[in-house]
């Protein structure tokens, strides 16, 4: 049924003072289920936030740099397309268009994460009640002790094969989503970073080859 209020145009300004009452509540739900945690989660939980904010630090320069590698080929794939005719303009373009949404996907995760670790103390709170909520807190709290055992690039890989050796039931992925930092160091957001990191990875010669076969392909088409 149409709501008799809607109106054409543009849609509805998002309401602030709900954003803070909203943001407002998720604080004090957080407050709440600290209180469950206890000191030996609390001590695993500042050791491996202190652990993340470190590798999330150092990879940041070396992140951006895969992330804007590709960017000058998927242009150069991107022209050739727009200045290419039938097939071959639409073969090239869709190809342009793949490689920028995966250049897309992993700049918004990058982002995310970065996020996550600007309040360490927040992100160490949260980790704790990451475990306290998952009703195994031996089995997910040895997670966090083998994450503060030490840094590297391959952390975040680390992390997500030690997650793949404990089934969580759904109940938990769900109650960890309301967790904003905590959340992309779980599942499934783990995985998505992991994957989306190679695909980055990937991307990188993927364009260069992709560009280049573009470029021969407009010359020859211009024969």
């Amino acid at each position: 049924m149409d709501d008799p209020t809607s109106v054409s145009g543009p849609g509805p300004t998002p309401d602030p003072k709900r954003r803070t009452r909203w943001g407002r509540r998720t604080n004090e739900a957080v407050g709440r289920l600290s209180g469950r945690v206890d000191d030996q989660t609390g001590r695993a939980s500042e050791r491996a936030a202190q652990m993340l904010v470190l590798a999330v630090r150092v990879l940041r320069i070396p992140s951006a740099i895969v992330l804007v590698a590709a960017w000058p080929f998927i242009a150069v794939t991107a022209v050739m397309g727009l200045l290419g005719e039938g097939a071959f303009r639409v073969v090239v373009l869709v190809v342009a268009l793949l490689m920028a949404l995966v250049s897309g996907a992993f700049a918004w995760r990058r982002r995310q994460v970065q996020r996550a670790v600007e309040d360490p103390v927040a992100l160490a709170t949260e980790l704790g009640i990451m475990v306290s909520l998952s009703g195994r807190v031996e089995e997910t709290r040895g997670i966090l002790e083998q994450l503060a055992g030490g840094g590297g690039a391959r952390m975040f890989s680390r992390l997500r094969g030690a997650w793949r050796g404990v089934t969580m039931p759904a109940r938990w992925i769900q109650g960890v989503e309301d967790l904003p930092r905590a959340r992309n160091f779980a599942p499934p957001r783990i995985g998505w970073t992991v994957s989306l990191t190679i695909a980055a990875l990937w991307l990188v010669p993927i364009s260069m080859i992709a560009a280049f076969f573009a470029v021969v392909g407009g010359i020859a088409e211009s024969l």
